[in-house]
């Protein structure tokens, strides 16, 4: 049963009695995406939360010259979202897009906020993780400010270790905010270190 691997994850947070497990259970949807599909797009309003049992997104935003700008990645027990627009249910600045064959687990806004009411400590489990991606937002924007992009690259390669091999190059150097050319110099100067 792939809904198990959600409950271990919430498990390993809070301890959700088996009514509770039941209840989670009964609001959640499994899907399958293909490479390439969306999660969500730029404009539209992000209806669910997403938990990831296998595979690999991004999150993007495209500016008005068509240049993408990757905010994050997400792998196996990871959530992803455009969070924002999820919370306020206004539409979103950001795409969400697969960048490997995905599934995932679905909450929808109005199960979400059903869950809240029937397991308040479900509210808890997600504040929590909203509090630690925040964080990791506000670090990652002081570094951009405040590291040369070696020094990102090399946190990034420190932090993330099972994404960098499974995404391309061009990627990463988009979530570095640099060219992949840059990129592959930064990494032709340590080989060379």
């Amino acid at each position: 049963m792939k809904e198990q691997f959600l409950l271990n994850y919430i498990n390993k947070h809070i301890s959700l009695t088996k009514e509770e497990e039941e209840i989670l259970l009964s609001k959640i949807t499994y899907k399958k995406y293909l490479k390439g599909q969306y999660l969500v797009q730029q404009g539209d309003v992000c209806k669910y939360e997403y938990f990831i049992l296998s595979g690999c997104t991004k999150t993007f935003y495209m500016d008005n010259d068509g240049q993408e700008h990757i905010i994050l990645f997400a792998i196996e027990d990871w959530w992803t979202s455009d969070m924002g627009s999820f919370i306020a249910q206004k539409p979103a600045d950001y795409n969400v897009q697969c960048i490997e064959n995905t599934e995932l687990i679905q909450i929808s806004y109005e199960a979400n906020e059903e869950l809240y009411i029937l397991i308040p400590k479900l509210e808890r489990f997600f504040r929590k993780i909203v509090e630690r991606a925040l964080v990791a937002s506000q670090k990652r924007i002081v570094r951009n400010f405040s590291m040369s992009a070696k020094e990102r690259y090399l946190i990034f390669k420190e932090n993330y270790p099972k994404i960098e091999q499974r995404i391309p190059q061009y990627m990463v150097a988009s979530y570095l905010g640099i060219t992949k050319e840059f990129l592959s110099k930064i990494k032709s100067q340590l080989a060379l270190e």
